[in-house]
């Protein structure tokens, strides 16, 4: 029989196409992801990898057998999922991925309740772009993901809304748009700008805004991280939009009809069994949503 976890850094080293990047995913050392695969190679009676120089890439054969290693591994982990389940236990490990801003913004005082009542469970947490942990979702990483929700999702990507996340247009307080009463959203178009990268959700709530009055933005930086943008905005190099949770006296909101939100919640892969761990902090996912939406 194929041992489960050599089937699993097969699968994280073809999706990362990295031995160190797969050790650091599966908390390991690289010789150890080495020697699992070497393992599962002399089972198989196959070399899964070519090892040219610097560059790894899956063989003929890694590529055939890839699909049906996935199906297997998450077969496997769905079944241990049922059987934990079983036992009405909260314990074991559970993966899940959230973006730097509501990993730092949202999620303290429900991980804190999570651990207090559930002591047993092991968090294996990672810090992710939205986009990226759909991905992860899709392919088995990560049992649960709080994210921004994109306008449509995979249709076997459930999703739960959680919180409306307003943005606003901002600058620094010196800057030459706070002259102004309220600027156009042209006026404010012209101007150099500090956005996300263009293939993330809050960015395109933007462009999609701009787009439908033929405007685009005038780009001078690019960072996904919104605590990156606010430094940046801070310092002078341009307008952005940030939550209205980061926003602070540093910061001058620029009035416009813009009406900018995004939608944050959870996601899980709705044909895959959600451990007792994972059900649990979803519970308590919904019930905090509950609570904000009932005041």
């Amino acid at each position: 029989m194929i041992d489960l976890q050599n089937l699993h850094a097969f699968i994280t080293v073809a999706r990362y196409g990295s031995f160190s990047a797969a050790a650091k995913h599966l908390h390991i050392t690289q010789p150890a992801v080495s020697k699992r695969i070497k393992s599962i190679e002399e089972q198989l009676d196959v070399r899964l990898f070519d090892r040219v120089h610097k560059n790894l890439s899956l063989t003929p054969a890694g590529q055939s057998l890839l699909g049906k290693a996935e199906t297997i591994y998450q077969a496997s982990t769905d079944m241990q999922r049922h059987a934990s389940n079983l036992k009405s236990m909260v314990t074991g490990e559970l993966s899940i991925a959230t973006s730097h801003h509501i990993g730092l913004h949202r999620l303290p005082p429900i991980l804190k309740q999570f651990r207090q009542q559930y002591p047993a469970v092991t968090l294996d947490l990672h810090f992710v772009d939205s986009e990226q942990a759909s991905h992860g979702i899709e392919k088995g990483d990560y049992e649960l993901a709080i994210v921004t929700l994109a306008d449509s999702l995979p249709e076997k990507i459930s999703s739960q809304l959680l919180w409306q996340d307003p943005l606003s247009i901002v600058v620094a307080n010196d800057h030459i748009l706070t002259t102004k009463r309220q600027p156009s959203v042209a006026e404010i178009a012209d101007h150099p700008s500090v956005l996300p990268e263009v293939n993330t959700y809050t960015y395109n709530i933007l462009s999609t805004a701009l787009s439908e009055r033929l405007l685009s933005a005038k780009v001078a930086i690019h960072t996904n991280y919104l605590e990156t943008i606010k430094m940046l905005i801070i310092a002078g190099y341009g307008w952005s939009i940030l939550p209205q949770t980061m926003l602070d006296d540093r910061l001058t909101i620029l009035t416009t009809e813009l009406h900018l939100c995004r939608h944050l919640g959870v996601i899980n892969h709705s044909e895959r069994t959600l451990s007792n761990a994972g059900q649990a902090l979803l519970n308590l996912l919904q019930n905090h949503a509950d609570m904000l939406f009932s005041k």
